[in-house]
């Protein structure tokens, strides 16, 4: 494998803890910025390090907001670099347990999932040397903090990654805020702390983002978001009309309502851009009266027409529509990932890459993004819930068709009205 010199940010984040550094004395390491910015290689690599130059036959925990997030982010790309070291490595996957040795020195790395409230049963009672917490900002406080109280050996450090949330986030009040205080190193990573980056795919990067989630994702800001959610759909030319010529495969994503709106989009795929095509929205409401399951899969039906249709995703708590659609045995159907923070950003991403389109026939569509907006007077980020029907089908279109959904996410059925 091939390496680029590391950054003098990545440098400090490797030697920090050694004999020679003037922060040998630090609790914790902090590292937080842009994201891409090669904040979690190094933290991870130097981790291991830092683990086999003080301890022996110890154990110390990897955390992540997922397992498969931490698998595929982590301990992954650290396999390679391991090896590559000396260092001998053996990954236990059923048992969540990386067995580093070398030298005669043998240390366990425990894998651990902060996604809930429920995740700091996991990490109960166990005794760890250390502990890495990567993705830190999207774990719930109590998860965190039951972690960093199993960090009972003596020379124990605490090690965190993150990229920046909304001003008001706990980690970044009680930790960041308070680094000196914490006996913390506190480092703030950029794009430009990373090597390996090309300015061209900096410049990529650039374009992904807009607005608050800019701020956040491209210039490492903890800044809160406001306005409108996608203010680049503002502008009526980047609505295309229907492209001409047969498209390559058809998708469905429904988000279901009775009394609030149902909004189904058809999605066509063609050249590796997936076009909204065609829509159905109906707001009972408006119409002064309500439609059963059935009648709603009819208009299903009329809305993909002759087509083969590959996929149809629906707003999980529909599961009574979910069931009408499996029963007639047309289309395979599946729940949609259901989280919307992590879904906006990765709408977000999608439009400005031009992996999906809306055509300018989907009113109803265009109508909602020049309304859907972040609800400002909230502790969190969150959206007002209102104008958000197509905006929620869209984004079980993305995070379910386009990018796979993710086999770390939960199902919770609630009543819809």
């Amino acid at each position: 494998m091939e390496y680029k010199p590391f950054s003098r940010k990545q440098m400090q984040v490797l030697t920090w803890w050694s004999e020679n550094s003037k922060y040998k004395g630090k609790d914790a390491v902090i590292c937080d910025g842009a994201v891409r910015s090669g904040k979690t290689f190094c933290m991870s690599l130097s981790f291991v390090i830092w683990a086999f130059s003080k301890f022996n036959d110890s154990s110390f925990a990897m955390c992540g907001k997922t397992i498969k997030s931490l698998k595929r982010n982590l301990v992954t790309p650290l396999i390679s670099p391991l090896k590559e070291l000396g260092f001998t490595v053996e990954l236990k996957s059923s048992e969540n347990l990386l067995i580093v040795s070398k030298g005669g020195r043998v240390n366990r790395f425990y894998l651990f999932s902060g996604k809930d409230e429920g995740s700091a049963s996991l990490i109960q009672g166990m005794t760890l040397s250390g502990i890495l917490l990567d993705e830190v900002a999207l774990m719930p406080r109590s998860f965190v903090e039951q972690a960093l109280a199993r960090c009972s050996v003596s020379g124990s450090t605490f090690w965190f990654n993150c990229n920046p949330e909304f001003p008001s986030h706990w980690f970044y009040n009680e930790w960041i805020k308070k680094a000196k205080e914490k006996n913390a190193l506190y480092l703030h990573f950029t794009m430009n702390d990373n090597p390996a980056l090309s300015q061209k795919m900096i410049k990529r990067y650039e374009k992904m983002y807009s607005g608050s989630f800019y701020r956040r994702f491209v210039k490492g800001e903890w800044v809160s978001v406001n306005g409108a959610v996608y203010p680049f759909m503002e502008d009526s030319s980047v609505f295309p009309d229907v492209p001409k010529g047969p498209f390559e495969s058809f998708a469905v994503s429904i988000d279901y309502g009775t009394v609030n709106p149902a909004s189904f989009g058809l999605w066509g795929r063609k050249d590796s851009v997936w076009y909204r095509i065609d829509e159905y929205y109906f707001d009972s409401r408006k119409q002064g009266f309500q439609k059963t399951d059935e009648e709603h899969y009819k208009s299903l039906c009329d809305l993909v027409g002759n087509r083969k249709v590959e996929k149809v995703t629906v707003d999980p708590s529909a599961a009574s529509f979910i069931e009408v659609i499996k029963r007639h045995n047309r289309f395979f159907v599946v729940p949609a990932q259901n989280s919307v923070i992590d879904g906006i950003r990765s709408v977000s991403s999608a439009l400005k890459e031009g992996k999906i389109k809306i055509c300018n026939c989907c009113k109803d569509s265009i109508r909602e993004f020049s309304l859907y907006r972040w609800n400002e007077n909230a502790l969190s980020d969150s959206v007002i819930k209102e104008n958000d029907h197509a905006m929620d089908d869209i984004r079980y279109f993305v995070t379910t068709i386009l990018n796979g959904g993710d086999d770390d996410f939960c199902v919770v059925a609630a009543r819809r009205f």
